[in-house]
């Protein structure tokens, strides 16, 4: 069971994962706070090169099956055409609306 985009309950994570979904680069950028960091299976990687790699060539998309922590923290079946589908666990660390840090990695 998928918890429809627009049903997220933390309205930055919702504009993350509506733009990663449409593939708007100019969308998600925007969520994005200056310097934002992020982390792949517990790994520090380049924000830019990363979302390049894993969203935008690649096709990737998320369905949101759980929600904790206010929507900062999901679980989504993320699939892309490099990887496939996989189950993941994302973790957000939100500052004025936008997106400091995200962390994601196998759930």
């Amino acid at each position: 069971m998928t918890i429809p985009v627009e049903q997220l309950s933390d309205p930055t994570v919702r504009a993350f994962v509506t733009a990663l979904n449409a593939h708007d680069r100019q969308a998600f950028a925007a969520v994005l706070a200056p310097g934002a960091t992020m982390s792949d299976d517990g790994s520090d990687r380049d924000v830019n090169d990363w979302t390049e790699r894993e969203i935008f060539s690649s096709g990737g998309r998320m369905e949101v099956e759980a929600e904790a922590d206010g929507g900062r923290a999901l679980v989504a079946t993320y699939t892309n055409d490099t990887w496939g589908a996989m189950r993941t666990a994302w973790r957000f660390t939100v500052d004025g609306g936008q997106i400091a840090r995200f962390e994601t990695g196998q759930a």
